[in-house]
């Protein structure tokens, strides 16, 4: 497992869903940047209530941070190119759009 601090644009608006026991979780996905300005794709995951809430009152191309554990993985688009990605368990997301009432984000 590798710990990591991811910085990106949210893709898509972060879903709630249900495992087979009943308890809910969050999944989203964020695009980042290297250096090198290539993208990557993060496939985000959230259990903790207080990341889940933060994911959850961001909207598509909102700016966030996450940190918590990282995969590497890679996959393969429509024209054959592999590419990388991570899959990110996240246990803080920061954002300057918030889930406090009445903060101007």
């Amino acid at each position: 497992m590798i710990d990591g601090l991811v910085a990106g644009r949210l893709m898509g608006d972060a879903s709630r869903r249900v495992d087979k026991a009943g308890r809910t979780f969050i999944v989203a996905r964020v695009l980042a940047r290297n250096k090198a300005d290539e993208e990557f794709i993060v496939n985000v995951i959230a259990f903790d209530d207080a990341a889940c809430a933060a994911l959850l009152a961001l909207a598509d191309g909102d700016a966030l941070s996450l940190a918590g554990s990282l995969t590497p993985k890679v996959w393969t688009d429509k024209q054959g190119v592999v590419r990388p990605s991570l899959d990110m368990v996240a246990a803080r997301v920061m954002a300057v759009r918030d889930a406090t009432p009445g903060f101007p984000g």
